[in-house]
């Protein structure tokens, strides 16, 4: 997506105009992954960049403002609260965060949203409301009707990535 609201955001496919919370999320853990690692003088750091704050910057706008969580499909309050791209997102806020290329407006955005995600442990250490795997499909329905699971490690992963953030310097 290049313009408007949307922009940095991306659909499930181009032939799938949803912005699966889960497929963002990977595009999001991956580019705040990358660029920790990739030195400025790449080539193509910048365009990285930019790209990771443009998304950046949509998700804030999608976050919701009651428990800051994402939605299954972004943005769309009819779809329920997922978390395993809301643990990718807040990875990404994260590191973005310690590193300054993110404003401190964000901290509290990323501290509200794994308050949220770890109130989603269960005693035995398992993450509810985890979509399950998702194929893509030109269907609304489809995406709203995606089972919530418990446990899955798509959503287990991001949360450990953030206590990784949280304990190394």
């Amino acid at each position: 997506i290049k313009e408007g609201p949307d922009k940095g955001l991306f659909y499930h496919a181009p032939d799938v105009p949803y912005l699966w919370a889960r497929g963002d999320g990977w595009m999001a853990a991956g580019m705040a992954r990358l660029l920790k690692f990739l030195p400025p003088t790449n080539e193509n750091y910048g365009r990285i960049m930019r790209g990771y704050l443009d998304m950046m910057a949509a998700l804030k706008q999608k976050q919701r403002p009651d428990d800051g969580l994402w939605e299954e499909l972004l943005g769309d309050r009819r779809t329920w609260p997922e978390t395993s791209g809301t643990g990718m997102f807040t990875y990404a806020f994260v590191i973005g965060v310690k590193r300054g290329w993110l404003g401190p407006e964000y901290a509290p955005l990323a501290r509200k949203a794994y308050l949220s995600l770890v109130d989603r442990i269960d005693r035995f250490g398992n993450v509810s409301d985890v979509c399950i795997g998702t194929a893509k499909k030109n269907d609304y329905q489809y995406y709203v009707d995606r089972a919530k699971v418990t446990g899955d490690p798509h959503g287990q992963s991001p949360l450990l990535w953030i206590c990784e953030e949280f304990l190394v310097p």
